[in-house]
Order: structure tokens, then C-alpha cells, then sequence
């Protein structure tokens, strides 16, 4: 019993002691940052390296970022432009018949829209990128305040692994800019995410309550775990109605918005809900996918992130201490989303943007607990597979990098020539006579918006290529504007005769793609028409999928395939110029 109790008393090593103190250096501060005791040792990153780094990737998303959804044009772009300029495309959602979107929503962009249109009054352009530049800098603080909450809470390490992620990744990158209220949402779910990190409840439940009703109602789900633990650890009674309050007062401007624009009292939130949801909507007649497309989808924006992302929940039994329960309430809606959309028939990429951030923040937590994996296994941090597990972090996080950064060139390098191919059209007023026509075929849906459309064509025209679905036709001041309920816009996709120009011959200027298939394109007929510009187009269809998702140097050009996307100015008979 004696030499059991000298053994039990033997003391360790001091090479011992002082590795098993290293080894928890970093649980303890972690321990020490959540308890709020020796915040003043580390407080994490401070505000101005996120700011600066995602203030300039953002800058460079608002100038260089494609549209990549022609809702993103019609269903926004378009009202806004009518607002300023009193021309714009008006699609079925905005008919005061069914009133399903919110111009609230369009007013808020119209404060910096408005300003811009009147500092460049002869440069719409500008003004479509001014609104561009304000949506950057609204990601760029939504997305710094959640770096600068993980720092503080996890460490530096965490929060800087998760500022590159958020910089770099395509996901990000693409939806950070885009005008969509889905992406408005993805703003509120990231800075109610921050706060919440801040232990600042109920200022957390306000952002999640404001981005539910002024961007996206269905993204409730995205913030309904940080609302609810909110009101759980924050004064109930502070937490509950500072989200009321916030609630009513967005829900007031909305109410108000709607009966300027429409002219009569409705509610678009409710009208929206009403029309997905109780009464059975009929958004699949804009097209279905497989349960898989939005794995697909993560994928392709996030490559092996999102992988690691969905792996979040198997590294909870090693990190429960880290990261359970404050980062694991912030990353739930990552499997709530994925489950609920999946799960409907009707799928757009458009949809998985309120979670983006989360994604990022999921395989960041995963990358830094890398070596916990072999924390209890291996106790001394000399262990070999102790120090490839923290020597594999940076270089997981760089793979994952720059197949991002490859990705998002290969997007920008092959598919940005309707935006470019538009802006020629600034260059050409000089050789054409007053009331212009600019006409669209098949490429409808590449339509950039009406920003990108100078003040000398008068008209803008759709041509019959093969679509039947429903298309957006101009507002028409006659029947009210924004008041109008015209008698040919439905809500069954079903196309109308009033939407196509018949008269071809009337065609100033075409936009065509010239995918060089054993069709003929308009733009080969020489003796009709010539060609202003053209700049290539990937042609998905032909390119391997390796070379077209990925900008590979010297074998992204030499692998893919290319159309041109073409601006036609219709040749004018030589009796009709002199008549002219």
C-alpha cells in the first residue's frame, strides 16, 4: 500500500508538465474567452484587416461579377430602373393583380440609386454599379463583424481561416453582390449570426426579424435557431419585443411601400407566402430538379468546403467543448436549409444564399480542429500525426482556395460578354436615326437590364426563337405603371401574344449568341447584317466539365469551347439611307 501511494505521489516530469500545459493552452483560453475572463489577453482580430481584405474583394465582385439569374434583372434591376427613368420591364409578380413583391425592398437601392443617377445623368452604367459597390459594402460589415466575432470567441486562428473563406470562395464571392433578396437575407443571417456570437440577443433578433420580412420570408428557418436561443439566454421580455417592434415597424414601411406602388392596401410578404405555400403555388412550371442538384450546387461553389461543412456535426464529439452550443446554434441552419430545400420540387441556386456564410464558417471550424482528432489519442503534442494534422490545416485551407479562385475566373473569363457586349451599344449612337430598336431573341435571359441600355434606343423587343413561357413586358404608364394590372399577365407561365415584336425588318440592333451549330445564326446572313462586336461565349455544352468549371492557365483556352456573342446593326439599303 506505501509504495502505491509514493507511486501515485511520484511527481511527473517537468518535460510533462510543460507539455501537457501547451497542450492546453489553447482550450484554456478558449475555456477562459466564454466564460468572459481574460478577454483583455486576446481579443481576437480587430475591425480593420477584415474590413480592408473584404472591402476589396467586394469591390472587385461589384465590378466584375456576371448576373447570374434573370430574375436578379426583371424582378429587380427592372423595377428600379422604371423608378429612375420611368422605362423598365415589368414581370407577372409585379402586376397589382398579384402584387407578390415588395417594393419596399426596391426603395431601400433607390436611396443610392437616385443620388448616382443625378451625379451621372448620362451614365446609367455607373448607376447600375454604384448600387453594385452599395451592396458590397453592406457584405463587407455583415461579414467582418462575424470574423471579428469568431476571433473573439475561437481564436484568431478560426477567425482568420474564416475571412479567407469568406473572401475567396465563389459562393461568396458571386452571391455577395448580387441584387436579390435572397442575398439581402444572406446579409441579415451572417450579421444576426455576429451578434449573437457577441452575446448582443436582442439586437441579433431584430437583424434576423428585418431580413425575414425585407428580404426573403421563406429564410425564417436560416434564423429561427439564433432567434430562439436569443430569446432564451437574453432578457426574454427585451429580446421578444425589440424583435417585435423591429418586426412591426418593417412590416408598417412594407404595407405603406406596397400602397404607393400598387395603389390599393396589400401585403406582398403575406401575398408571397400565399402563393408558395397556402395556396399551393405553382412555382414548378419554372422548371424542377433532383434532390441532389443543391449538393451539386455547394459543390460547384465551394468545392471541398462544402464537404467539410456537412462533416461539422462528426467533429461535435471531439470539439463539444469548443464549439457546442454557441457555433453549433450558428451552423444548424446549414442542415435545416439543405433539408427544407431539397426537399422542394422547384430548385435555383439562388436559393442556398442565405446559408453561404455559415458553409464557410462549418469547414473553417472543421480545418482547426484538425488536430484535435488526435488530441486524447496522441496526448503528447510531439506526436507525429499530431503535427501533420496542424501542418494539413493551411493546406487544406489552400486547396480549397485556390480551386475557389479558379473557379470563380473561369466563371468571369466565360460567361461576362453579355455585360460587355451591351456597353457597345454607347459607342454606335452616332450611325443610327432617332427611335431605335434594339431587338433579343433566345438570349432574352441574358438580358443585362435596361442600365445597360442608352437613352437613343427607344424601344426594346423581344423575338419568337422557340420560347413559350411567359416574358416581362415594358410597365405601361397608360394603364398605370406600377398601378397596372394588365389583362395579358398570368400566373401559369403561359405565353402571350402581346410579348413578341413580329416585325424583324424593324431591328436596328440585334443580340444573338452564335453557338455555331448546324442551324444558321442571323448574324451569318452578311447581306442583312453586320457586326458591331463580338466576344466569346463558353459554350457549355461542348466543353469538358473539367476545363470549363476550373480556369486552368494555358489549358482553359486550348480545352474549351467558344461561341461569340455578337451585337448585329441591320443593314440599311442605300435608297432608305438617302430617303432618310
Amino acid at each position: 500500500m506505501l509504495s502505491t501511494e509514493m507511486r501515485q505521489r511520484r511527481p511527473r516530469p517537468a518535460t510533462e508538465d510543460k507539455s501537457s500545459s501547451d497542450r492546453n493552452t489553447d482550450e484554456s483560453r478558449d475555456r477562459r474567452r466564454r466564460n468572459g475572463v481574460g478577454e483583455g489577453e486576446d481579443k481576437g482580430l480587430r475591425w480593420f484587416l477584415p474590413l480592408l481584405v473584404l472591402g476589396c474583394l467586394r469591390h472587385m465582385s461589384a465590378t466584375s461579377n456576371i448576373v447570374h439569374d434573370c430574375d436578379e434583372v426583371f424582378n429587380y434591376w427592372e423595377p428600379l430602373h422604371y423608378i429612375l427613368y420611368k422605362s423598365g420591364f415589368q414581370t407577372w409578380e409585379y402586376s397589382s393583380e398579384f402584387a407578390l413583391r415588395s417594393y419596399l425592398y426596391i426603395f431601400i437601392h433607390g436611396l443610392v440609386a437616385k443620388p448616382a443617377s443625378l451625379f451621372f445623368p448620362e451614365d446609367k452604367v455607373r448607376v447600375f454599379f454604384s448600387v453594385r459597390l452599395f451592396l458590397g459594402i453592406i457584405s463587407t460589415i455583415t461579414e467582418a463583424a462575424l470574423v471579428v466575432a469568431l476571433s473573439r470567441k475561437y481564436g484568431k486562428r478560426l477567425g482568420l481561416y474564416a475571412l479567407a473563406m469568406l473572401c475567396l470562395t465563389s459562393g461568396c464571392f458571386f452571391a455577395s453582390t448580387s441584387f436579390l433578396p435572397s442575398s439581402f437575407s444572406m446579409y441579415a443571417v451572417t450579421l444576426s449570426s455576429a451578434l449573437f456570437l457577441f452575446e448582443k440577443y436582442a439586437e441579433a433578433v431584430s437583424v434576423a426579424a428585418a431580413g425575414v420580412i425585407l428580404g426573403w420570408p421563406f429564410s425564417i428557418l436560416v434564423v429561427l435557431p439564433v432567434a430562439i436561443f436569443s430569446l432564451i439566454r437574453g432578457p426574454f421580455v427585451k429580446v421578444f419585443f425589440s424583435g417585435l417592434l423591429t418586426s412591426v415597424i418593417v412590416l408598417g414601411l412594407s404595407l405603406y411601400a406596397d400602397y404607393l406602388s400598387y395603389g390599393k392596401l396589400t401585403f406582398s410578404v403575406f401575398n408571397l407566402l400565399k402563393y408558395n405555400v397556402f395556396g399551393g403555388g405553382e412555382s414548378h412550371l419554372y422548371g424542377t430538379e433532383g434532390i441532389s442538384f443543391y449538393f451539386r450546387n455547394g459543390f460547384n461553389n465551394f468545392n471541398f468546403a462544402f464537404v467539410l461543412a456537412l462533416l461539422f456535426v462528426t467533429i461535435i464529439p471531439i470539439s463539444r467543448k469548443k464549439y457546442v452550443p454557441d457555433l453549433a446554434i450558428v451552423i444548424s441552419p446549414v442542415y435545416i436549409w439543405l433539408a427544407f430545400m431539397s426537399l422542394q420540387a422547384h430548385k435555383e441556386e439562388r436559393f442556398l444564399y442565405p446559408i453561404y456564410p455559415l458553409i464557410c464558417v462549418a469547414a473553417t471550424a472543421v480545418i482547426d480542429s484538425f488536430p484535435d482528432i488526435f488530441h486524447d489519442k496522441y496526448s503528447s503534442e510531439q506526436s507525429i500525426f499530431y503535427k501533420i494534422a496542424k501542418g494539413v490545416r493551411p493546406l487544406i485551407l489552400g486547396l480549397i482556395l485556390c480551386a475557389s479562385h479558379s473557379r470563380t475566373f473561369s466563371i468571369l473569363n466565360g460567361y461576362s460578354a453579355p455585360l460587355k457586349i451591351y456597353q457597345h451599344l454607347q459607342y454606335h449612337h452616332d450611325e443610327v436615326v432617332p427611335g431605335s430598336v434594339l431587338c433579343v431573341g433566345s438570349e432574352w435571359h441574358r438580358y443585362p437590364s435596361s442600365f445597360f441600355v442608352p437613352a437613343y434606343i427607344e424601344q426594346v423587343k423581344w423575338i419568337d426563337d422557340g420560347f413559350n413561357g411567359l416574358l416581362p413586358l415594358p410597365f405601361n404608364e397608360t394603364l398605370g405603371g406600377t398601378k397596372a394590372a394588365p389583362h395579358y399577365f398570368n400566373n401559369k407561365n403561359k405565353a402571350t401574344k402581346e410579348q413578341y415584336f413580329g416585325d424583324i425588318d424593324a431591328c436596328t440592333f440585334f443580340i444573338e449568341l452564335d453557338l455555331r451549330r448546324p442551324y444558321p445564326a442571323r448574324g451569318t446572313d452578311f447581306s442583312k447584317w453586320e457586326t458591331l462586336a463580338a466576344i466569346p461565349f463558353l459554350d457549355r455544352e461542348l466543353s469538358p466539365a473539367m476545363y470549363r468549371s476550373f480556369f486552368i492557365p494555358y489549358k482553359w483556352a486550348e480545352n474549351n469551347v467558344f461561341g461569340l456573342y455578337k451585337l448585329l446593326k441591320q443593314i440599311v439599303p442605300v435608297t432608305e439611307q438617302t430617303f432618310a
